[in-house]
């Protein structure tokens, strides 16, 4: 099986994570990606508590394109400190990966 990533951040309004979600597939940095529905966080900021409603995006990427697709996440975030986690699928259905892989080339 090749190996897939997720990569997912969350940014504070929709037609941002459609814009990011739109960028990385057409940009070949992920086969394809999901925004997630609304949800509300509570998080540190500055020394105070803080919420806020954010929507989530999920990336699914080929290990070799983790890199590029979090430099362009992170160039294009509206956060000061971005939310970007990228965690390695450890088991999928094969057909799936390797239309990931080849979706992620250019």
């Amino acid at each position: 099986m090749e190996q897939i990533c997720v990569v997912t951040t969350v940014v504070d309004a929709r037609p941002v994570a459609d814009a990011l979600a739109a960028e990385a597939v057409a940009g070949r940095l992920a086969a394809c990606a999901q925004v997630g529905g609304q949800v509300d966080s509570t998080y540190w900021w500055r020394s105070a508590v803080e919420t806020g409603t954010e929507w989530s995006v999920q990336f699914k990427t080929a290990p070799d394109r983790v890199v590029a697709l979090v430099d362009r996440i992170r160039a294009a975030h509206p956060y000061e400190v971005p939310e970007i986690l990228v965690s390695r699928v450890e088991c999928g259905e094969p057909a799936y990966a390797a239309w990931v892989h080849e979706n992620t080339r250019t």
